[in-house]
């Protein structure tokens, strides 16, 4: 239930919630407060190396997860792109084996006149003349 304070133009009505206990640390004593902000800032004055340490570790850690980050997208690309040439390599490879076949020869250079041998080549034999050597 809200209690009333004061008297006429001065009246404040302070609601249970918001009414302070009776023993709160700032009424007590405001210079233990004081004391305790002081050691905290002194606290942390003092770790400041560490806390810089700390927070140079932290940046250096993001930094490594970016880096690795990047790096196996150029690996996956790299690999991607490896595995292309190599179905690009086998395809060429197979389309050679195909067209190098005698009969794909034969037919493709039909149109031009030429004509597979029926016989075997003839072997020509050419006799050089012995010239005597001068001495």
């Amino acid at each position: 239930m809200p209690t009333k304070t004061g008297t006429g133009a001065d009246q404040v009505i302070e609601e249970p919630w918001e009414a302070e206990p009776a023993g709160s640390p700032e009424e007590e004593n405001p210079v233990k407060k004081d004391k305790r902000f002081r050691f905290n800032y002194q606290l942390i004055v003092k770790n400041l190396p560490f806390i810089l340490y700390l927070a140079l570790l932290a940046l250096l850690y993001i930094a490594n997860g970016h880096y690795t980050d990047k790096n196996i997208r150029e690996i996956n690309t790299t690999t991607q792109q490896i595995q292309d040439l190599r179905w690009e390599y086998l395809n060429i490879k197979s389309d050679l084996m195909f067209r190098s076949k005698m009969s794909e020869v034969a037919k493709s250079v039909a149109p031009s006149g030429l004509k597979e041998l029926d016989a075997p080549p003839a072997v020509l034999v050419v006799e050089v003349p012995q010239h005597p050597v001068k001495k």
